[in-house]
């Protein structure tokens, strides 16, 4: 229970509301918001939604859900790998979740929102089912081409002044390489936690060595893909087994 934080607002202004919102996307939250909406969407096809009252979910792995008071399927969605965002102009509230493969986007307009709830935590029964970072670990210490060809790991937990690395190695040319481990979608957060390792790495290492770092997850959102390119940092793909 240590890791969970919430956050719930009654009939709050609209202001009030996008703040809670973004807070939550920001810190990879799971996000509620119950009001008065329009609902559209453009991509393989368009759709639209009138005015009507429901209910909004925005999950950290980038899912979307937009629920009536009827049935147990939304009326829309979008599907994990979404960037959330929501902003404020003069005809309500905007949250837009999209994606660029394919070009699609859902956009949900409020005129009034009567709850915005947010929850950080995590499932560990998902966890055991869908994969854990020791899985992932594992992965690439079975097969270190997974990461890329002539990869050796050398250390697992390997201490610096930022913490420990999942895993510490050398890549064929005998470069540092340094390996963050995460089982799900992840955002810039986790940019800047390998940022932070390689950083104190290089620090401890002789002036001039060269410490690469590569965020291995199944996917990134393109914020994080932005900072990864910024800092010069690598990403893999490779989802967890177990």
């Amino acid at each position: 229970m240590d890791g969970l934080r919430t956050n719930t607002l009654h009939r709050p202004a609209l202001a009030a509301a996008r703040d809670a919102i973004a807070d939550g996307i920001e810190r990879d939250a799971l996000v509620t918001i119950f009001g008065r909406c329009t609902v559209d969407y453009d991509g393989r096809a368009s759709s639209s939604l009138g005015p009507g009252d429901r209910h909004v979910m925005l999950k950290p792995d980038g899912t979307t859900l937009v629920h009536t008071d009827e049935g147990q399927q939304p009326v829309n969605w979008q599907p994990p790998g979404c960037d959330h965002d929501v902003v404020r102009d003069d005809d309500g509230l905007v949250i837009a979740s999209k994606r660029s493969n394919p070009d699609e986007r859902l956009r949900v307009r409020f005129r009034e929102v009567l709850q915005v709830s947010s929850f950080s935590g995590t499932d560990e029964t998902e966890l055991s089912v869908s994969g854990t970072e020791a899985d992932l670990r594992r992965r690439i210490l079975d097969d270190p081409a997974l990461l890329e060809s002539g990869f050796t790991p050398l250390a697992t937990e390997r201490n610096t002044p930022a913490g420990a690395v999942d895993i510490y190695g050398e890549d064929a040319a005998g470069r540092s390489v340094i390996v963050e481990l995460k089982r799900r979608r992840v955002g810039p957060d986790a940019v800047s936690q390998l940022r932070r390792y390689v950083d104190a790495l290089e620090r401890d290492l002789h002036a001039d060595a060269s410490v690469r770092g590569i965020l291995v997850a199944p996917s990134v959102t393109d914020r994080a893909n932005r900072l990864l390119v910024e800092h010069g940092l690598e990403f893999v793909s490779l989802e967890p087994t177990g």
